[in-house]
């Protein structure tokens, strides 16, 4: 059913809601417990590489590329689709194993010459097999959406989170040393890895039969087209995730290579690293439940949909316009509480009040482009659905000078670590545009001059959604400054409080002013149908 995607984006993010809550669980005790410094930059440093596998291969261009045909293979042949899966999650768990192999010894021998600091590279070869671990649960993850099974995948990062919070615990009451303290959460990620995969199996299995199924040359030659598919996707996918790499190195500078470079000092200092991540993890909070929530549930019916451009236009214009209803919202009122919310999640223990305000200066440079985050997720996956995947690859490579360049040229002013932030908040706008109007091009019709996608139901739900962003900020700021002249308790509770109130302020004024105007995407946004009468997308 064309409009189902609302449904299923329901239950991915109400799943990813949890989740979510459990990262954020996560982060308060990490940073409780080890603080912003050399140990958490040190275990940044080792998590990002297998965070870039997962978002690279995992959930980027093999789920990417496999998705679309297995869907295919799903609705033509069900024994076709068994042995096809067979051969795509065999094939990649294998090479994805080699590659951290290699990681592994390259990783040793770094550090036995003294480039890499030891600490890191420890924890970096604990949680490199991570790395294929996630990347199968997310292969598995995508013949569970096809099959119209959300939750399993969405649910697994409880998991790691779960046992990363056991960890920290663990670390202080057996009154370890820090070191042997982040040792602990690491071999606590690698565990997780291993559960999510028996997890997903035992999900799909309900499902679909697991096995080899039969031999088939037609299986054979769709797991060629799927990694045909793949390295495309993934040169672009890799470009992105280079941003993302040349983000962290640059953080983790001072603590993994040293606090001098060419003879000058480093404008970054210690603890940059961790707080960069902290900073990305709760602004990545919004745009996992509602962004690639909505992503990751319309993908699979962008691409059934494909060949039919009418009813792909269609679907891809409601994403749009439910991704901006929810992101404009997110992004502002995120920038209104980027202090209190992080006093909330990260302040205490050994995270202090300066750590807070720091890591609250660099989230604001990542918040204000949530909205543009999240619409990228669905346009790229517009593109992967339609098997175009050189348009995100082009794209993606214009865009690797530019990041660098704002990254090393901010860095040196007073945003100093914010400044990454807000290069990749620039990026994002600009690949957001490059995107639309490419997408444009692609699904519009041949004889018009206006887009498809941004057609005038579009704009003018652009237009409300605009609207109901500067009531809801108009109203939170004016809580924020009453709250500010009125006696209240101070420290965590009443950081908590102060989020609470303007959380609810910002909800209350944004259903109010979606309901004066009528506007269909507030009932989209909790996955109910639309009612008689409501306006709909145009053909």
């Amino acid at each position: 059913m064309s409009r189902s995607f609302e449904r299923h984006a329901r239950t991915v993010t109400l799943l990813t809601f949890a989740s979510r809550l459990g990262g954020l669980a996560r982060d308060a005790a990490l940073s409780r417990v080890f603080g912003a410094g050399v140990v958490m930059d040190a275990f940044s440093f080792g998590f990002m590489v297998p965070n870039l596998f997962r978002r690279l291969f995992g959930e980027g261009a093999l789920s990417a590329a496999f998705l679309p045909a297995y869907a295919r293979a799903s609705d033509r042949d069900p024994t076709l689709a068994q042995r096809l899966a067979w051969i795509v999650v065999g094939g990649s768990t294998a090479v994805l194993a080699g590659v951290v192999l290699l990681a592994e010894l390259g990783t040793a021998l770094l550090a036995a010459r003294g480039a890499l600091e030891p600490l890191g590279a420890r924890l970096l070869m604990i949680m490199l097999p991570f790395a294929p671990l996630v990347c199968l649960t997310a292969l598995v993850g995508a013949m569970l959406q096809v099959h119209h099974r959300f939750g399993p995948t969405a649910a697994s990062p409880i998991v790691l989170n779960a046992l990363v919070v056991a960890a920290a615990i663990s670390a202080v009451l057996l009154r370890v040393t820090p070191e042997e303290g982040i040792r602990l959460v690491a071999w606590a990620v690698l565990v997780s890895g291993v559960i999510q995969v028996a997890w997903s199996l035992v999900a799909l299995r309900r499902s679909v039969p697991l096995g080899p199924g039969v031999r088939s040359e037609a299986a054979w030659r769709e797991s060629l087209g799927v990694a045909r598919l793949a390295l495309p996707m993934g040169l672009g996918l890799g470009v992105l995730q280079l941003n993302t790499l040349l983000d962290g190195l640059i953080a983790s500078y001072p603590s993994v290579i040293g606090p001098t470079i060419l003879g000058f000092d480093y404008p970054l200092g210690e603890g940059s690293m961790a707080r960069l991540c902290w900073a990305q993890r709760l602004y990545e909070f919004p745009l996992g439940v509602f962004g690639i929530a909505v992503a990751t549930a319309i993908f699979p019916a962008l691409s059934r949909q494909a060949p039919d451009a009418d009813a792909f236009a269609a679907t891809l214009r409601r994403g749009v316009r439910l991704v901006v209803f929810i992101g404009l919202p997110a992004s502002a009122g995120l920038m209104l509480v980027a202090e209190p919310l992080t006093a909330v999640i990260l302040q205490g223990g050994a995270f202090s009040a300066e750590d807070t305000r720091e890591t609250a200066w660099i989230l604001l440079g990542y918040a204000g482009a949530v909205w543009a985050y999240s619409l990228n997720q669905v346009l790229v996956r517009a593109f992967y659905a339609r098997g175009d995947s050189m348009t995100p690859v082009r794209i993606a490579v214009g865009l690797v000078g530019l990041n660098l360049l704002l990254n090393v040229t901010l860095i040196w002013t007073p945003l100093r670590t914010a400044g990454l932030a807000w290069s990749t908040a620039i990026c994002a706008i600009v690949q957001l545009a490059w995107l639309m109007r490419a997408i444009a091009r692609r699904v519009g019709p041949a004889d018009a001059a206006a887009p498809r996608i941004l057609d005038h139901e579009v704009r003018r739900s652009i237009l409300r959604s605009v609207l109901v962003t500067a009531a809801m900020s108009a109203a939170t700021w004016a809580a924020l400054r009453l709250l500010a002249h009125l006696p209240a308790e101070h420290g965590w509770w009443g950081s908590l409080a102060t989020i609470l109130i303007l959380v609810g302020v910002g909800t209350v004024v944004v259903v109010a002013v979606a309901r004066l105007q009528r506007m269909p995407e507030l009932a989209w946004a909790i996955g109910r149908a639309d009612r008689p009468g409501s306006p709909t997308p145009s053909s």
